[in-house]
């Protein structure tokens, strides 16, 4: 998923999420104490090595702190001096931050999550006031029990809580905490669901609502 995808250039975290990473984490330094970032399903991490390491470069890592959390920990090996810098095998689920982050994202890895609106509900309560969350999403992976298409009501849904989703770009923009009550049942997945606009095979989520 993200083994090879940098944090910028051609084949990016930036290009992905049409975000500048690095600048934002350079500007948060100028105004906050701590500055972190989360990314969920970071592959083997080679894009938050990336950014450590220019942070570091550039002396800006005093006050930055950078987690990437996979269900597989498959990871690069990084420099012990990047210690502003954790990579954990865990499941999302079982990931309890005791802190806010500026930044979180996760590049592609929804599309293999079973339960979209717990992930999607969880990163929105874990942010700043201002800070941001960002995602790839392809709504058409909602189904209803009946495995009709849940996308018109999850697009409505996103919208009354105040989250952006841009269809074009099938992109997920949480800005600022919220604390956000979807009232959807999780139902399960479904692994044979397909491809969807990645041509990669992907997971579907099934709620009730």
């Amino acid at each position: 998923m993200n083994r090879e995808r940098n944090c910028s250039g051609g084949n990016s975290y930036e290009k992905e999420l049409s975000f500048e990473i690095l600048e934002f984490l350079k500007n948060r330094t100028k105004t906050q104490k701590q500055v972190t970032w989360l990314d969920i399903c970071c592959g083997q991490g080679k894009a938050l090595i990336e950014a450590a390491k220019t942070l570091a470069e550039q002396n800006l890592n005093s006050n930055i702190k950078i987690i990437g959390i996979d269900l597989v920990g498959m990871f690069q090996k990084f420099s012990p001096e990047l210690d502003f810098l954790k990579l954990s095998e865990i499941p999302f689920e079982d990931f309890k931050p005791n802190f806010e982050f500026d930044l979180i994202t996760c590049v592609h890895g929804l599309h293999y999550i079973g339960d979209k609106i717990k992930l999607i509900q969880n990163c929105a309560s874990w942010l700043k006031p201002d800070g941001i969350f960002l995602a790839n999403l392809d709504i058409s992976n909602f189904k209803f029990q009946n495995g009709e298409s849940a996308d018109k009501v999850i697009a409505k849904t996103f919208a009354n809580f105040g989250l952006k989703y841009n269809s074009k770009k099938h992109l997920l923009i949480c800005g600022g905490k919220k604390e956000c009550k979807f009232n959807f049942e999780y139902l399960g997945a479904d692994d044979t669901a397909g491809a969807n606009y990645t041509k990669q095979a992907v997971v579907d989520s099934h709620y009730r609502y």
